[in-house]
């Protein structure tokens, strides 16, 4: 691996079970604005973002990305809900292809505002994905969600899962226009930065060697989700904080 390819980990379901069981409608959007982690394909392009005059970074412009390396997970961020600084250190996946544990803790970091073990639930993940055994990197979004929604999550350090840091449900969002809803809640739409950019914010997973946010233009969004990319939103059983 380059320096520029760092490590992803994202696998796609082996069905879409989860899509046709759990979808996104108008009446599951949650009220407040609420994270999304999206699983899709990642682009050598994608490596490198590109700064605009405006100071910020962006991927997906254009039509040219370059190869598909991988599948990656990755957070995106609502309106009005800070994103500590030291997250963008603290949820660093090394050189492990965790990213499914990172991108989910960080939904529940900006969800309930404390930080969370992201390689135990990426590891706890993989013993319950579509794939046995462990001669194996990665694992799907879906696994992670089922584990929080059945276990809850885990603070650094401790030894017993922690069932307040869980979700009540999972649902997928089938466009951008969904994924918007859930990240601006209906009381900020006409008047987001999001809209303004026509982009969402990315919270990567790698420290900070990567820009803390970059954007990704609705169109590319919607390239992604037509290359079998999956996006959730969830149901936290704590609530955002303010």
């Amino acid at each position: 691996m380059s320096v520029t390819e760092r490590p992803l980990g994202r696998l796609e379901p082996t069905d879409d079970k989860h899509l046709q069981l759990y979808p996104l409608t108008a009446e599951t959007v949650p009220a407040p604005p609420t994270p999304v982690v999206i699983g899709v394909n990642w682009y050598t392009g994608f490596d490198k973002p590109v700064q605009d005059a405006n100071g910020r970074y962006w991927i997906g412009r254009g039509t040219d990305w370059g190869r598909v390396r991988g599948g990656h997970a990755v957070c995106l961020k609502p309106t009005g809900v800070t994103d500590v600084r030291e997250w963008w250190r603290f949820y660093d996946q090394g050189k492990e292809g965790a990213c499914v544990g990172f991108a989910c803790s960080r939904m529940m970091s900006l969800l309930n505002r404390v930080r969370l073990d992201a390689p135990w639930l990426y590891y706890e993940a993989r013993k319950v994905d579509d794939w046995p055994g462990e001669n194996y990197s990665g694992t799907s979004v879906r696994a992670a969600l089922d584990v929080l929604r059945a276990r809850g999550h885990r603070r650094p350090g401790a030894t017993v899962d922690d069932a307040a840091q869980g979700i009540v449900e999972f649902r997928w969002a089938a466009s951008g226009d969904q994924i918007l809803a859930c990240l601006l809640g209906p009381a900020t739409t006409g008047q987001s930065t999001h809209e303004r950019l026509q982009a969402f914010p990315v919270a990567n997973s790698w420290g900070d060697d990567y820009p803390r946010t970059v954007w990704l233009p609705f169109a590319a969004m919607r390239r992604l989700l037509d290359e079998q990319g999956d996006a959730a939103v969830v149901t936290d059983r704590v609530g955002v904080a303010p």
